[in-house]
């Protein structure tokens, strides 16, 4: 399967401006006021979660809401795509994080909880990296075709080759690496913001990816797994049209899940691409957007795992 009716997602209690994160997130911003404006930004946040949530909820799509813990602060607790992911195999990963103060989003309970209602066969710790200061963060690093079993990843300080060879052994996956910029000539930090996979429909920014060759390779996997082309351009990356995700509900339809920024942004064409391929859903998430520099895709973790039979 390459998409899943079932997603973790955690309800933020103290969401905010990263400083750590800031060095490499082009997309954040940081707030100019004080206290007041920081919880005003978190509170916001918490209605922003809320509305993304109860879209999915009313669209079909089995949620497994967690809330954050009041200590220690996690601002970035709301992206749990990027300390864990749950696979078909029953595997679990959890991945080294490249800012210390988001090393305290793994939380061993919420694995715990869920083995519950899923068969989580075998835990993978790839944490052990931060020790030789190498990071891959999940499935913001990482872009899976479950189907044909590649992984796509953009390489930045949070996306090493060398973890991302130890994943691809593990999970005997073929590994696309490729380098892109944004506009500002920055590179991209999370390969989720300028790429997205679905069932049928890839979306990216091939603009980002300057090298000719690189760009070559990336064209030729996605037409030999037979993926349709939406093509955005680094303006609408700024907007997060990149930070989508497919999701399916318990009918199995299936959605398009992203930001209201995102929408906004499409141009009618590349909307009628995405409708053709699934549902659109999405909810305004400026303030996530703006100051924790993630969209939709990054408040999504994935459930693969097989349901435990009663």
């Amino acid at each position: 399967m390459q998409t899943t009716s079932h997603l973790l997602m955690i309800r933020p209690a103290h969401f905010g401006y990263n400083v750590e994160t800031a060095g490499n997130n082009a997309f954040q911003q940081e707030p100019k006021g004080g206290q007041a404006e920081a919880v005003a930004i978190s509170e916001a946040a918490k209605r922003e979660f809320d509305g993304l949530a109860n879209e999915l909820a009313k669209a079909g799509v089995q949620l497994h809401v967690v809330e954050d813990t009041p200590q220690p602060i996690k601002p970035d607790a709301v992206f749990p795509n990027n300390w864990v992911s749950f696979h078909q195999d029953g595997k679990v990963f959890t991945w080294p994080m490249f800012s210390p103060l988001r090393r305290a989003e793994r939380r061993e309970e919420i694995i715990h909880e869920l083995a519950r209602q899923f068969e989580l066969r075998e835990r993978i710790h790839l944490e052990y990296f931060e020790q030789k200061n190498l990071f891959l963060e999940g499935t913001g690093s990482l872009i899976l075709d479950r189907e044909h079993k590649i992984a796509y990843a953009c390489r930045s300080v949070r996306t090493d080759e060398q973890v991302l060879d130890e994943f691809c052994r593990i999970q005997s996956y073929q590994k696309c690496l490729f380098d892109a910029i944004d506009a500002r000539g920055v590179p991209v930090y999370h390969t989720n913001v300028m790429m997205a996979l679905g069932n049928r429909l890839a979306v990216i920014c091939l603009q980002a990816v300057r090298e000719e060759q690189q760009r070559r390779n990336l064209l030729q996997l996605l037409e030999e797994t037979g993926k349709e082309l939406l093509d955005i351009s680094l303006e609408q990356m700024g907007y997060f049209v990149g930070n989508m995700l497919e999701v399916k509900n318990t009918r199995d339809e299936p959605f398009w899940v992203m930001s209201q920024s995102a929408w906004n942004s499409l141009q009618n064409r590349q909307r009628k691409l995405l409708e053709n391929s699934g549902q659109i859903l999405y909810a305004d998430l400026h303030t996530i957007e703006a100051y924790g520099g993630g969209s939709a895709r990054c408040m999504l973790a994935e459930l693969f795992c097989p349901i435990r039979s009663v």
